[in-house]
């Protein structure tokens, strides 16, 4: 059995250990409702613009938008993975790069080239150890999204969309359902179909000022862009929610450790106490 002092040690250093993580659940709880205002500020957003974009699929213009043209062979294919740049934050980074990984791994096999985008320091970190091919990043988002620093990475893989160099381009990110369910998800960006775009109700199409083309190619990747901020915000809330949950089991768990410290601390003391009375009364009864 470990003596009293090393069990005191130990236990004051759970107890500076609990102290760490309280602070960060307090302080992740905070940053969780900030984000989940975010990620519910920009839903309407992007409700809207998904039903104009499913009536443009619909419609039948004068100009038809490469993003609405699906490739009749499939050879190469991109995908945007969306991570956080911290860890501390449970399973929530390894079940979106599991997704990811598996995904891959099932294109590679069906002889496709997969190219990636990655948003996030955790994902840049795993892309780069099992040898993907990172066409861009972006790390150090902080703990808002800005529109500004996701534009370049985003416009490198839909330039190359647009050059033919990829031919499908998907999204993988974790979606928010509540603050202890967080779910991996890998959603399609292209080619935009009506089916994936939802229903629209009575379609029509619109008069284009001043032509179709300026107006629907603007439109076509504001509403990607859109997509992908949401998907961005969406990881962010469930990154402060699933970072909430582990620090409070962390902190469960040292108070549990704790307590069970103590008592073994309370057995080698009153084992030392034992001792020594005997010690007394045996050279007591010596003399």
């Amino acid at each position: 059995m470990a003596g009293s002092k090393e069990i005191r040690t130990k236990i004051k250093s759970v107890e500076n250990t609990r102290k760490i993580t309280k602070a960060m659940e307090m302080v992740a709880a905070s940053k969780m409702r900030k984000a989940q205002e975010r990620m519910r500020a920009a839903r309407p957003y992007a409700e809207k613009i998904r039903n104009v974009a499913a009536h443009l699929s619909h419609a039948h213009p004068e100009y038809k938008h490469a993003f609405l043209v699906a490739r009749e062979t499939v050879k190469n294919v991109g995908m945007i993975v969306i991570t956080s740049d911290k860890g501390l934050c449970g399973g929530l980074n390894t079940n979106v790069l599991r997704l990811s990984l598996n995904k891959m791994r099932e294109w590679e096999a069906e002889g496709k080239q997969v190219s990636v985008c990655v948003v996030g320091n955790k994902g840049l970190g795993f892309m780069t150890r099992v040898g993907g091919d990172v066409r861009s990043q972006v790390t150090g988002l902080g703990d808002a999204p800005h529109m500004d620093k996701l534009i370049g990475p985003v416009k490198v893989m839909l330039d190359a969309y647009i050059a033919g160099e990829i031919d499908k381009l998907y999204v993988c990110y974790t979606r928010f359902i509540n603050t202890m369910k967080q779910e991996p998800v890998i959603e399609q960006l292209l080619p935009l179909s009506g089916d994936t775009l939802g229903s629209a109700e009575g379609y029509w199409d619109y008069i284009y000022e001043p032509d179709a083309k300026e107006i629907i190619n603007e439109l076509m990747i504001r509403y990607i862009e859109s997509l992908v901020f949401h998907s961005v915000a969406e990881n962010m809330a469930s990154e402060q929610s699933s970072r909430m949950v582990a620090m409070k089991a962390a902190s469960d768990n040292a108070k549990n450790v704790i307590g069970e410290l103590k008592l073994v601390y309370n057995k080698a003391r009153q084992a030392a106490i034992t001792k020594e009375i005997s010690e007394i009364v045996g050279g007591a009864a010596a003399v």
